[in-house]
């Protein structure tokens, strides 16, 4: 139930005379209506009927003789950090309004409400009380073209008074950082959902056709967002002179496909009246993190989509991928129900790499202390630890947010890898110094190579220079070895990036089965001084190490140091176990070199004594 409060109500109102009005304005009736000396307290069944009583009766209405106020009932007492934001233009893109928001404080959550009315309304959670209140004041009466926001706490259950039970915090925020798109906060009109399970369907349009998509006034784009119960955003802005334009469409699943009929139907049309011969596909946008997972093993599953749609697929080249665009184009042809057929299964693929690769971000997010692993680019998705940035295609986003982001690797203003270390980070992370540089030696398939090189080295430049590592191949010890070697050298930051990126590449070339992780051998030389602290007393250290970490850890006995005087350690595992591993290890390391350095200055302050 959402009580609303009435006031302003002349004294001689009765129940009646609302019942009356709520008829009149076709509003639910309620049951019971607690009138009081000058205002009175309704209950109405969903939030979208109390959205509906309150844009049509406040300051609009007039009982007796005086215009009454209707808003939400909500003690001062707990009007904290959550307001209700109403009569948002439907034209208006979401990442301008998002920056709005984020203009008054740390957003925690954006949860759109699924309303009967043409204008968005949106449930905003700051951070604090003092967030909200700023917002609330400054956005109460907003022009925005010729809509004028109207703006009201709501009821914020976080700033009850404590039960005798222990509670814990709603599971409904997920944190996020400002700036960014608002739909992929609510998954898009009437379909709130989590922030990070937000899955836009990205499609290209020809230029000359979006003027009809959007048609008169934005009439017809208003009609698609209405009917299918999305939110519509077209680039059209971006890339002047571009022959197509990116539009993403934000909702359910079904909403996203009932959308992408509409907007290839109106091309259809256009093309027919305007005697454009040649076929009209459809042409999707993913992340080339999700491709290899679309095609599948030796291209099963894209064969299977065009068996059973009668659609033909192709698929852009890798070559065209870029760190300003990691976006790869899927090309539907067909005819009009079989390319829409196929949609639906080529989403479907996307959305569930999409969300498998949430899964494994949010369960290893934790395992090395104050890690950001959103700055990496690994997986398409951007997490609650950073939210990733929106934008056009091909457009570097000058902030970072939350939800999907297509974008994410190559922006130039993401936080540094470890972020705001903790206490518990390891020593050399909080140093102001030049980070220490690493040398890693990286196993990866000898057919792997040229899709790390690229086309005339190009993906293995850019590599580097995203990394700010040094990225070498030896060359091979004989014509019919089944590894290479690739020798990364850099800072810590600069070896998760290098060495992350290479795992995802592996795993998006289908080197490795969808189900099957990818799991590397990696060295890293030691100090023979340090080799027997990594092994510990009866080898009790690296049997935890492998224990926490799930690699595999060895340190062959048989080495002999060299002419550093290091060893090798050799550590197999997947991306988060190797890596987890490595920096556990170059802990290790770095407190038997400061351990080192004490005994050192301890004995050189020592007097020395004659016999």
């Amino acid at each position: 139930m959402y009580k609303l409060y009435i006031g302003n109500l002349s004294p001689s109102v009765t129940v009646e005379d609302l019942k009356q009005l709520f008829a009149e304005r076709k509003l639910p009736v309620p049951e019971q209506i607690i009138l009081k000396n000058g205002y009175a307290f309704v209950d109405f069944p969903d939030q979208n009927s109390a959205i509906q009583a309150i844009e049509l009766l406040n300051g609009k209405a007039e009982l007796h003789g005086k215009v009454i106020e209707v808003d939400y009932s909500v003690p001062k007492k707990l009007r904290c950090r959550k307001i209700q934001i109403r009569n948002i233009p439907p034209h208006l893109q979401w990442e301008v309004l998002d920056g709005l928001l984020a203009q008054y404080g740390t957003v925690e959550n954006v949860e759109q409400v699924n309303t009967d009315t043409e204008t968005a309304v949106v449930n905003v959670t700051y951070a604090t009380k003092e967030e909200a209140k700023a917002a609330f004041d400054k956005l109460t009466g907003h022009q925005f073209d010729d809509y004028c926001f109207t703006v009201s706490y709501m009821m914020d259950t976080d700033a009850a008074p404590p039960v005798q039970t222990p509670r814990t915090r709603r599971g409904g925020r997920s944190s996020r950082d400002q700036g960014g798109c608002l739909s992929r906060g609510s998954g898009g009109f009437g379909s709130p959902h989590p922030r990070q399970l937000d899955f836009p369907l990205r499609i290209l349009a020809p230029t000359q056709f979006v003027g009809a998509i959007i048609g008169k006034e934005g009439l017809t784009i208003k009609n698609v967002t209405k009917q299918t119960q999305s939110k519509v955003d077209i680039h059209r802005k971006e890339n002047a002179g571009a022959a197509e334009k990116p539009i993403s469409i934000h909702s359910t699943p079904e909403g996203c496909s009932a959308a992408c009929r509409m907007i290839l139907d109106i091309m259809h049309k256009e093309a027919n009246e305007t005697n454009v011969m040649e076929d009209i596909p459809l042409k999707i946008l993913a992340n080339n993190s999700l491709v290899g997972r679309l095609i599948g093993k030796e291209g099963r599953n894209l064969k299977k989509i065009e068996e059973e749609t009668g659609a033909k697929i192709m698929i852009s080249s890798l070559n065209e991928v870029t760190y300003c665009n990691l976006e790869r184009i899927i090309t539907v042809m067909g005819d009009f129900e079989a390319i829409l057929k196929a949609e639906v299964e080529i989403t479907k693929k996307l959305r569930e790499a999409h969300e498998n690769d949430i899964a494994a971000c949010n369960q290893q997010a934790n395992l090395i202390p104050g890690l950001n692993l959103n700055a990496l680019g690994i997986f398409s998705s951007g997490l609650p630890v950073l939210p990733p940035a929106a934008g056009p295609r091909c457009s570097v986003p000058p902030v970072a947010s939350a939800g999907y982001n297509p974008f994410l690797s190559h922006s130039p203003h993401l936080s540094g890898l470890y972020g705001v270390s903790p206490a518990s980070a390891i020593p050399y992370q909080l140093s102001h110094q030049a980070p220490e540089q690493e040398v890693a030696y990286l196993f990866i398939p000898t057919q792997a190579v040229g899709a790390l090189i690229g086309k005339k080295g190009q993906h293995i430049k850019q590599l580097a220079q995203y990394a700010s590592a040094s990225i070498k191949i030896a060359p091979p010890d004989s014509p019919d070895v089944t590894e290479r070697m690739v020798i990364i050298t850099g800072s810590a930051e600069s070896q998760f990036k290098a060495q992350g990126r290479i795992f995802g590449l592996l795993k998006e070339e289908n080197f490795f089965s969808a189900k099957e992780e990818v799991k590397l051998e990696t060295h890293i030389k030691v100090p023979s001084t340090a080799a027997g602290r990594v092994i510990g007393k009866g080898g009790k250290t690296v049997n935890e190490l492998q224990n926490l970490t799930s690699a595999e850890v060895i340190v062959p006995r048989d080495q002999t140091p060299d002419e550093n005087d290091e060893v090798f350690v050799k550590i197999t595992g997947h991306f988060f176990a190797s890596q987890t591993a490595q920096r556990k290890i170059r802990e290790i390391i770095q407190q038997v070199k400061q351990q080192e350095q004490k005994h050192q200055q301890s004995a050189s302050a020592s007097p020395h004594h004659s016999k």
